[in-house]
């Protein structure tokens, strides 16, 4: 039986970083072995293709790539086209044609995505106006300062608008390939790739780039650590700004303003925030009831947890679960 080709294209220009590129062809050139085996009518035909003159690359990590081809080069009909991240705070040159290419190739793929920084790319190609896009966290800001008709989300693993899609730092190029192999082939495959490379987790594209815990680091403020550190095992309690101002040896009002100052968030947001995460892991891998979840998260019955999952993560814990179970409980 004839399988109808789909040609996956990962454009990689000079001090690209490799592992934007290898994520996304590990993901794509397995599941075109696996295509093989089934009875479905697609079959992935995965390149790389270089964005310079010359189809030898030199990676951000000075490894040099041989590339299939140079963007130039391609005599095919591309079905979808990745870019990979370049380094965005030194305004790297790129080839003189390539912009131009990325803007037409826009308007003729049936999917046009990038991996990290590869973002910058689209929004200078024009590809990103009027369109909601993501990038790595730390690029954000300076994402939305110099190209301020890209409606930048700072927090997603990617973003889909259309058919256009981004996706955060490296590694999320992974869960970038893998949607993009759910599309076409359905979740129970995409699955089994994740399983082959050891992605135990499947992440959903509105997952946070970064845990809550993670981005407290920033602060260096003693009371303030405190506090953080005893909510990290007292989240099943009811907890108040008053009892996190006692950890921290404030008055509850100083405690208040000198938290959001700090961590640019309210001490009630960010404790919801860490429940959801909380409770996120227990579905994905334990196999307790939503009931019992609830509870040891802190939202203190199942109600309030759906009502809070909505609100945060745009879907329900039956949903998410359903959805994003680790491979070792699917």
């Amino acid at each position: 039986m004839s399988k109808e080709e789909k040609h996956i294209v990962i454009l990689v220009p000079s001090n690209s970083a490799l592992m934007d590129m290898a994520g996304p062809m590990e993901v794509f050139s397995r599941a075109a072995a696996e295509q093989t085996k089934t009875a479905h009518p697609l079959r992935y035909i995965v390149h790389t293709v270089s964005g310079e003159a010359t189809r030898q690359v030199i990676t951000s990590s000075f490894l040099p790539i041989l590339c299939e081809s140079t963007f130039e080069e391609i005599n095919y009909p591309i079905d979808t086209l990745i870019l990979s991240g370049i380094p965005a705070d030194d305004d790297q040159p790129l080839h003189h044609n390539l912009l131009p290419w990325i803007a037409a190739q826009a308007t003729q793929v049936r999917r046009i995505g990038s991996v990290c920084s590869g973002s910058f790319m689209l929004a200078q190609a024009g590809v990103l106006n009027g369109k909601r896009a993501t990038t790595h966290w730390r690029l954000c800001q300076k994402m939305k300062e110099k190209y301020p008709e890209v409606l930048v989300e700072h927090t997603p693993v990617f973003v889909k608008d259309g058919h256009i899609y981004t996706s955060a730092g490296v590694t999320t190029g992974m869960d970038l390939a893998l949607a993009l192999v759910e599309e076409d082939m359905g979740r129970t495959f995409a699955l089994d790739i994740a399983r082959q490379m050891v992605l135990f987790l499947k992440r959903p594209g509105n997952q946070s780039q970064y845990s809550t815990m993670l981005a407290a680091q920033a602060t260096d403020y003693t009371p303030i650590n405190n506090a953080l550190s005893w909510l990290q095992t007292h989240l099943h309690e009811e907890i108040t700004v008053e009892r996190l101002a006692q950890e921290a040896a404030m008055s509850p009002r100083n405690f208040a303003r000198i938290f959001v100052q700090e961590l640019d968030i309210t001490p009630a947001r960010y404790i919801e925030k860490l429940r959801v995460e909380l409770a996120c892991r227990s579905l994905t891998e334990k196999k307790l009831t939503q009931a019992e979840i609830a509870l040891q998260s802190g939202f203190g019955n199942a109600d309030n947890m759906r009502k809070v999952f909505l609100r945060v993560m745009e879907t329900t814990p039956s949903e998410y679960r359903k959805r994003f179970k680790s491979a070792l409980h699917a």
